[in-house]
């Protein structure tokens, strides 16, 4: 039998000091599987040290926006209608909308949004998600656009029982399987952009990350696979099996692929490491299908899985924004397109 020697209290006190300081919320993951002839899907999770609430929203065509960042805030509207999760019911971190983008929001620690430039237009990252689904459909056109006018990102803080300043990089995906991975880096936009770019994790930047991956036998190198929730071994292992998914007979079969890859990367139910604090729980995740426009949740606390189908709702400029509590009905199951209701808009967070 081998005995795990007990920290000292000097030690405890260290973790108990980490706990308190380290970023929880460093393990969510997205994947994109998109293979000739079959349809583009795109698969997340969402790992988080606390509830977030996060219910679904659908909003229509011809919103008006700000980037809530005072003086010098992008304006925009709407080009497009979506549905997304939230956090909070404050920021957009996942969503498509009705042309197949999709749009993900996952933590970065790394995250450098710079200085203040008074000659750059900016927008609070709540809203960051909702600026590239209200107005983009196809990840070159959104591409194309941030690096011809580029814009500045500013924290929003997020939290109930700690408040942090969000931290966070961005993955975006079309129905043509284009893919592109957006991080800030001293107060600049660093974009991959290329079909290759299937995986997002978390820390350390995405470049490194491509780097750290090639050791492992499928991808490169002869180590076997790692098998820790940490960001670097999600992102290798989730890379591995994107990759060499079996080819699917139909639809069903596709979605079972992504699923059981999602799945594989997610943190269990109420992990809790007092060696590795910056690890946290999947609460839930979601799998957006761009070629059918159906966009399928998950919450870890259900077993059942709901999808809304964008051709179902009505997302004209005019229709009422809609709403799915999420947070309070966990027994919810299948076809749920029908039960968003009118409610009225959440507010995104401004940039303190």
């Amino acid at each position: 039998m081998i005995l795990r020697k007990l920290p000292s209290l000097a030690i405890v006190a260290t973790l108990g000091a980490l706990a308190g300081s380290v970023h929880l919320a460093e393990a969510c993951s997205r994947v994109l599987w998109a293979r000739p002839g079959q349809p583009v899907i795109v698969g997340r999770s969402m790992d988080w040290f606390e509830s977030m609430g996060t219910n679904l929203w659908a909003f229509p065509r011809g919103a008006e926006r700000e980037g809530l960042v005072g003086p010098g805030s992008m304006k925009w509207t709407s080009k497009y209608g979506s549905v997304v999760a939230t956090a909070y019911d404050i920021a957009s971190v996942d969503g498509i909308n009705d042309q197949g983008l999709n749009a993900c929001l996952l933590w970065l620690a790394e995250a450098d949004y710079g200085p203040r430039e008074k000659a750059t237009r900016g927008i609070s990252v709540s809203l960051w998600a909702q600026y590239y689904l209200d107005n983009f459909a196809t990840v070159a056109e959104a591409v194309e656009q941030t690096r011809k006018a580029p814009f500045q990102l500013f924290p929003a803080e997020v939290g109930v029982s700690r408040k942090r300043p969000s931290a966070v990089h961005l993955a975006i995906a079309d129905k043509s399987g284009d893919s592109a991975i957006i991080e800030f880096v001293a107060g600049k936009p660093v974009i991959h952009h290329g079909r290759q770019f299937t995986v997002m994790t978390n820390s350390p930047t995405f470049a490194r990350q491509l780097e750290l991956a090639t050791q492992y036998q499928g991808l490169g190198g002869d180590k076997v696979l790692p098998g820790t929730t940490d960001s670097a071994d999600r992102f290798a292992r989730a890379s591995y099996y994107v990759k060499h998914l079996p080819e699917p007979k139909d639809q069903r079969e596709a979605l079972a692929g992504v699923f059981s890859v999602i799945r594989n990367v997610s943190a269990p139910y109420g992990t809790v490491d007092p060696y590795r604090p910056n690890i946290a729980t999947t609460l839930w995740r979601t799998v957006a299908d761009l070629t059918h426009g159906v966009y399928y949740f998950e919450s870890t606390a259900s077993p059942n899985v709901v999808w809304v189908r964008i051709e179902k709702l009505d997302l004209s400029p005019g229709a009422p924004v809609r709403k799915l509590d999420l947070a309070h009905q966990v027994d919810l199951v299948g076809d749920v397109s029908e039960k968003l209701e009118p409610a009225t808009p959440f507010a995104f967070a401004p940039a303190p």
